[in-house]
């Protein structure tokens, strides 16, 4: 069973580039992401697509990220005998980082302001939703 999901968090493993047996290029990494209880879980990742893997390959460790993909729920047995731990593999996507964003927010800026033939200021969308009227 997988789930089509968005989950983020901090690279825990540094992304590694592999091959397959048949010569195509994937990545692996690992994921910590925390629940709105405090608790973490380690997601296991693999991407196949170019785009993909050339976003993972340029973080580091303690990074943060979000990534799209299929999520499959399993448990995790330590070899030492411990408790058995839930565990999540996904098989990525899509990858969002902070470099993303500021280059969306950056390409959507420019876009108003040629639009309207003034130069960008890259807080105004804030500034206005922060103007709106409250709803209640």
């Amino acid at each position: 069973m997988a789930i089509d999901a968005l989950i983020s968090g901090r690279i825990h493993k540094p992304p590694q580039s592999r091959l397959s047996a048949n010569g195509k290029r994937f990545c692996t990494t690992v994921l910590r992401a925390t629940a709105r209880d405090g608790n973490g879980f380690y997601v296991s990742v693999i991407a196949f697509s170019q785009t993909a893997c050339d976003a993972l390959l340029a973080l580091d460790e303690g990074d943060s990220v979000a990534l799209a993909g299929e999520l499959t729920p399993k448990i995790y047995t330590p070899r030492d005998g411990s408790e058995p731990r839930p565990s999540l593999d996904l098989v990525a996507h899509k990858v969002l980082t902070e470099y993303h964003i500021a280059r969306k927010r950056k390409a959507a800026s420019e876009s108003r302001s040629s639009e309207s033939g003034r130069t960008a200021d890259p807080h105004e969308g804030e500034r206005q939703e922060l103007d709106d009227a409250l709803p209640f």
